[in-house]
């Protein structure tokens, strides 16, 4: 069992990017309104008060340069055999992990931040954190996620020999939209767990995964240049308002 002492407890963060984004070519490092992408993620982290250490894990040397510039460890380069589209991030992980362990660093838990999901409070990961370690009793990992609220999943369509058909039978389908479950969808502000569980069920979704709730307008997340655009206008509009 985990000390729920915060003082006592080492968290390793790790943000990954990888060089060979193909929907939107070196997007980690793309000017998001005044500084690269991934700054956004560096600076939030190195806000922490939390996290103990965090490193940007990375196989390509632009993105490791960049990240440097606004504050990021950058302790090693990714190895090629983790670089590619068949590669784990799991493997990534745990390759990190043991890196640490070689030297004599261990951590007690993980944490993950995607740099695609920039737009994050100024207290969503210790909030998060804090969260995760005070019910360490009962729970072994965190997820963020986001209420769907037009996708609903229970609304979602499929064609079918070319026709519309309803992912349901009509008979499932609620009458009306208010009678929808709720339904949530994970996004990268953060992924967290304890080390130990971690590498016994190589996931962050395990039977005691607790949910941190973010708010609507940081639902997205960037994949593609239209993504890209959604998130600069919400992080233009949060400006004004502060």
């Amino acid at each position: 069992m985990v000390d729920k002492n915060k003082s006592d407890i080492s968290i390793l963060g790790i943000i990954p990017a990888r060089g060979g984004s193909k929907r939107l070519p070196k997007k980690n490092i793309k000017k998001l309104i005044d500084k690269p992408l991934i700054a956004w993620t560096i600076e939030r982290t190195n806000s922490s008060k939390l996290l103990t250490k965090t490193i940007i894990n990375t196989d390509d040397k632009e993105i490791a340069e960049v990240a440097q510039k606004y504050g990021g460890n950058v302790p090693f380069l990714r190895p090629k055999e983790l670089a590619t589209d068949e590669a784990s991030s799991y493997d990534v992980i745990f390759h990190t992990i043991d890196f640490f362990e070689k030297k004599g660093e261990y951590f007690d838990y993980i944490a993950l931040f995607e740099p695609t999901s920039p737009l994050r409070k100024d207290d969503d990961i210790d909030k998060a954190l804090s969260l995760l370690i005070e019910k360490s009793d009962e729970a072994d990992s965190l997820i963020s996620l986001g209420e769907v609220h037009l996708e609903n999943p229970l609304w979602m369509k499929k064609i079918s020999n070319n026709f519309v058909q309803n992912y349901l039978n009509k008979e499932e389908m609620p009458a009306r939209s208010q009678e929808l479950e709720r339904a949530y969808f994970p996004y990268g502000v953060i992924y967290a767990s304890k080390i130990s569980t971690l590498r016994k069920y190589r996931t962050f979704y395990q039977p005691k995964t607790i949910p941190y709730l973010v708010e609507r307008w940081q639902n997205y997340e960037i994949d593609d240049y239209y993504d890209f655009v959604c998130i600069e206008a919400i992080l233009k509009e949060r400006g004004k308002k502060k």
